[in-house]
């Protein structure tokens, strides 16, 4: 099969343990499903696992310049957030962090997916409430896709994630890759 062209060559998934691959083996991690996935359609598009265990969105944006100065990156699908929301960050922290991480990759032409986290209520429905709203409240500021809740469908799904309960297994990063190859396709590999 002869993969096509398309004017997204270059994914980098920019996020914490969710998307990094936390206790699978390489070969299943997200990066590595979504890259196959997307070659199995066609489409010839490398997928760059730019996430870091436990990292906040304080510590991605320490690294983000590093990360995307990698040359002919497209597309950062962004989903950062959910070690924030575990530390109690005030929210408005988190967003002013997102916020940065989105203008640096922008200024450098890089499309931005935005991938939410939705907060539990264990440190109260107002954080709560302020917590889930950073992610389509950034989407509108900055004309993003968003992709509501990363972990849609495989979140308190014992069978879908590791036994820490948090982490998805192999089973639930091919869902999470569904979610993310459709949002690729619905916004930039439409034919």
């Amino acid at each position: 099969m002869t993969l096509k062209a398309s004017a997204i060559e270059k994914i980098v998934l920019f996020g914490d343990s969710l998307m990094a691959g936390y206790g699978l083996p390489n070969e299943h991690h997200l990066s590595v499903i979504l890259e196959q996935n997307l070659k199995s359609e066609g489409h010839n598009i490398k997928v760059i696992n730019g996430s870091v265990s436990g990292s906040t969105s304080s510590g991605g944006l320490n690294r983000v310049e590093w990360t995307l100065s990698e040359s002919d990156i497209d597309l950062m699908i962004l989903s950062l957030g959910a070690n924030d929301m575990l530390r109690g960050i005030n929210p408005d922290e988190t967003q002013n962090n997102l916020e940065q991480i989105i203008t640096i990759a922008q200024n450098k032409n890089i499309k931005v997916i935005l991938a939410g986290m939705m907060a539990p209520t264990s440190h109260g429905f107002n954080y709560k409430k302020d917590f889930d709203k950073i992610y389509p409240d950034l989407s509108k500021k900055y004309n993003l896709p968003l992709i509501p809740f990363l972990l849609e469908g495989v979140a308190l799904k014992p069978g879908l994630n590791q036994s820490d309960g948090m982490h998805p297994n192999e089973q639930g990063t091919l869902i999470i890759s569904k979610t993310l190859q459709k949002s690729i396709k619905d916004n930039y590999l439409k034919p």
